[in-house]
């Protein structure tokens, strides 16, 4: 399955070529396959792999040494600590903060412990990023944050807030902020396609309900969406890729169509279709070949508006379930294949 999303080729190579780029949660599915890709085909200056797991950092290490001549640095560090993320941010051009608390169930268990990560440390990221002089900021944030049910998302939600009214703290030469908003990643920890896997060594894999649907996105997919956000922002916008559908019981059915699937019912906090780019946000949105862009209703995008003029219809809405785009089976196997599962060898 091909994503037609931001082509690398059509990338500046002066974005992000001999730059100091520093990603929050870099040892996540995310930054490592940002770094594979940065390191690959943009060479840079610098590559801060921020993050507080030192188990991680050490294993990350092993494929992405930091001896020698390699540009790849490793900082341990925490978004909720300003001072620390104002060491690393010194002499950064480019920050992707991808820094977050993400299970669910552990978020509204522990509420305050997510705000502080999600919300506070993003205000600590902004803060860092105008006091060193960043350049550009990307946020990654999610189809949670739109219309939240949860603790998670209503933080993610609080976050593109927090990261787009940056703009107005940068003043007209300062950063820019801007957040990469999409859906379910493939393979990613937490997600329902390890589960299934798992589950289907024992036969029954449980679905919550046989209408969900959710939009789905590769690591690969994401960080090039990433890469285009880089070089196309101005400052202030919520980029949304045009991605595909599928429902949760199809899925379950392409991993292990011999398996007993058990409906279970919703779990508290879970919606049964995905939402990326809402009605009211649609009004101040624009449509491109290749994704959407929410554009800020705040008084300093004016200037940078630069006349893209392709305006969405009254009542347009971007939901997993009204998706146009929906994956087949063989094209999830694909996906999923991509990810080297063993046990999909083969296909």
């Amino acid at each position: 399955m091909e994503l037609k999303t931001f082509n690398p080729k059509e990338v500046c190579s002066s974005t992000m070529r001999g730059k100091t780029i520093l990603i929050t949660g870099g040892t996540g599915s995310f930054g490592r396959k940002f770094a594979e890709i940065c390191l690959r085909e943009y060479a840079p200056k610098k590559l801060i792999i921020f993050s507080r797991d030192e188990l991680k950092q050490h294993e990350m290490r092993q494929k992405y040494p930091d001896v020698g001549d390699s540009p790849v640095r490793y900082f341990i560090g925490d978004v909720r600590d300003q001072n620390r993320l104002h060491r690393a941010f010194t002499g950064v051009d480019i920050a992707i903060h991808t820094a977050a608390l993400k299970q669910v169930p552990a978020c509204e268990y522990n509420p305050f412990e997510a705000v502080q990560t999600n919300i506070i440390g993003t205000k600590n990221v902004i803060d860092a990023a105008i006091d060193c002089g960043v350049k550009k900021v990307v946020g990654i944030s999610t189809d949670k944050a739109v219309n939240p049910v949860n603790l998670y998302g209503a933080t993610k939600l609080c976050a593109e807030k927090l990261l787009i009214q940056g703009n107005s703290y940068s003043g007209e030469t300062g950063t820019r902020f801007s957040c990469a908003r999409y859906g379910n990643v493939v393979g990613s920890r937490g997600s329902v396609i390890p589960l299934f896997l798992k589950q289907k060594e024992t036969g029954t894999l449980t679905i919550t309900d046989d209408r969900m649907t959710r939009f789905w996105i590769t690591r690969e997919q994401g960080v090039r969406l990433v890469i285009g956000c880089i070089e196309r922002m101005q400052g202030g916008e919520i980029f949304v890729p045009k991605i595909p559908s599928m429902r949760i019981v199809d899925v379950a059915e392409a991993i292990a169509p011999e398996a007993k699937k058990e409906i279970v019912g919703v779990r508290p906090g879970e919606k049964l279709h995905e939402v990326l780019l809402t009605r009211e946000e649609a009004r101040h949105s624009k449509e491109f070949p290749t994704h959407f862009e929410i554009e800020p209703e705040h008084p300093f995008w004016a200037e940078r508006r630069m006349g893209r003029e392709n305006p969405l219809p009254e009542g347009f809405e971007y939901t997993s379930s009204g998706n146009t785009w929906w994956l087949s089976s063989q094209e999830l196997r694909v996906m999923i294949d991509g990810l080297g599962q063993a046990s999909y060898s083969g296909w």
